[in-house]
């Protein structure tokens, strides 16, 4: 669940970096190297937990599902 969480966290990274004062390639590279960390931490984590836990875990991350209702 660890690498799941830090694959989560990692997602910030992206969003805020455009605001920083480095320069365009720097900021490029932190990006990629950003969501490359993530999918590969949240594959890990999918493996050690197991394809059920994952697929329920990036359902509740999919924006798709945030209104519908439970039941």
């Amino acid at each position: 669940m660890g690498l799941l969480i830090i694959s989560l966290l990692t997602w910030i990274i992206p969003v805020i970096a455009p605001f920083t004062p480095f320069s365009t390639a720097a900021k490029a590279g932190v990006i990629t190297g950003a969501i490359v960390f993530a999918e590969v931490m949240f594959w890990a984590g999918a493996l050690l937990v197991g394809k059920e836990v994952a697929a329920k875990y990036k359902g509740y991350l999919n924006p798709k599902n945030w209104r519908k209702e439970k039941g």
